[in-house]
C-alpha cells in the first residue's frame, strides 16, 4: 500500500505542476500578443526610416559626413551588446544565442580584435560572469515600458565611445523574432552605421526638395536611427521570449498530461495488484480452515 500512496502523491504533485506551466503558457501568450504587435509595427517605421536617409544621402551627393559613419582603419576595440532575459523557462531561448555570442567572440579574437560586452537581462548576466571577455555595462530588470529611453541611453553611450575613438566597432546580439516557432540568433554591425541608397519603389523618379540640407537632416536622422535599431532590437527580443516561454510551457503542460497518464495506468495495475495479493491470501486462508 506504500507504493499506491507515493504513486497517488506523485500524481498529485504533476497535477499541481500542471497546474502552473498552463497557467504560466496562458500569461506568456498574452504577453505575446502585446509583444508581437510592438515589434510588428515598429518596422514599417525603422524601413521608413533607411529609406528616407537613403534618399537624403542621395540628394547631398557624396558630402555626406557624419562622425556615426566614420570607418576606421584598423579595428582594435570591438563592444557586442548581448540582449537576453530576465527569466528562464523559455527553452532554448538564452541558451541557442549565448552559445553562438560566445563563437562570435571568440571569432573576433581571434582576428586579433579585443572584445567588450555590454549584457542586457539577469540570464545574459549570470552566463558571461566567468567568460573572458569584459563586461562593461550591465542592465537588469527589463521593462517593456523602459525599452525607449534604455534604447537612448545605449545609444547615447555607443555614441561617445564610438565618437571618441575608444571603440571602432558595435554588434548586437539579440534573437531575432521570425514566428513563434522560430527565433533566430543574429548579429548585425550598427556601428559604424552604414546609409543606403535605394529610393522608394513607388516613386522612384520623384524629385524631393529639402530644408534645411541634407548634411542637417543627415546630422539629425543618423542618431535617430541608431536610437530605432537599438529600440527595434529589444523589442525583438521580447517577442522572442514570450513566445520562447508560451511553446515551452505548452510542451511542458502536455508532457504533465502523459506522465499523470502513465501514473494512472501504474496506480491502477499496482492496485489491481493488491487487490488480487488479498483475495488469494483470503482464499488460501479458507482452505487452510
Amino acid at each position: 500500500m506504500a507504493n499506491l500512496r507515493d504513486i497517488k502523491r506523485r500524481i498529485g504533485t504533476v497535477r499541481n505542476t500542471r497546474q502552473i506551466t498552463r497557467a504560466m503558457k496562458l500569461v506568456a501568450g498574452a504577453k505575446l500578443r502585446r509583444a508581437q504587435e510592438r515589434a510588428e509595427q515598429a518596422r514599417p517605421y525603422a524601413r521608413s526610416l533607411n529609406r528616407v536617409l537613403g534618399r537624403v544621402a542621395a540628394s547631398a551627393g557624396g558630402d555626406v559626413t557624419h562622425p556615426l559613419l566614420t570607418q576606421h582603419e584598423a579595428v582594435d576595440e570591438v563592444v557586442v551588446v548581448v540582449m537576453g532575459s530576465d527569466r528562464g523557462l523559455c527553452g532554448s531561448f538564452n541558451n541557442a544565442l549565448f552559445r553562438k555570442t560566445v563563437y562570435f567572440c571568440e571569432d573576433l579574437t581571434r582576428q586579433g580584435r579585443k572584445v567588450s560586452l555590454r549584457i542586457y537581462g539577469k540570464k545574459a548576466k549570470a552566463f558571461f560572469a566567468s567568460r573572458p571577455w569584459p563586461v562593461v555595462q550591465e542592465v537588469i530588470d527589463l521593462h517593456s515600458d523602459k525599452y525607449v529611453d534604455l534604447a537612448r541611453e545605449l545609444a547615447q553611450r555607443l555614441t561617445a565611445d564610438f565618437t571618441s575613438g575608444a571603440v571602432q566597432e558595435v554588434y548586437l546580439a539579440y534573437n531575432d523574432f521570425r514566428s513563434v516557432m522560430v527565433q533566430t540568433p543574429i548579429f548585425p554591425r550598427v556601428l559604424p552605421l552604414s546609409i543606403g541608397t535605394t529610393e522608394d519603389a513607388d516613386a522612384p523618379d520623384t524629385d524631393y526638395m529639402y530644408e534645411p540640407d541634407g548634411q542637417q537632416l543627415i546630422d539629425t536622422l543618423l542618431p535617430l536611427q541608431l536610437h530605432t535599431t537599438l529600440l527595434q532590437a529589444l523589442l525583438e527580443t521580447e517577442a522572442g521570449e514570450q513566445a520562447s516561454r508560451m511553446t515551452a510551457m505548452d510542451s511542458a503542460t502536455r508532457n504533465a498530461s502523459e506522465l499523470i497518464d502513465s501514473l494512472t495506468l501504474e496506480y491502477n495495475r499496482a492496485r489491481q495488484a493488491a487487490i488480487t495479493t488479498e483475495i488469494i491470501e483470503v482464499v488460501s486462508g479458507a482452505e487452510a480452515l
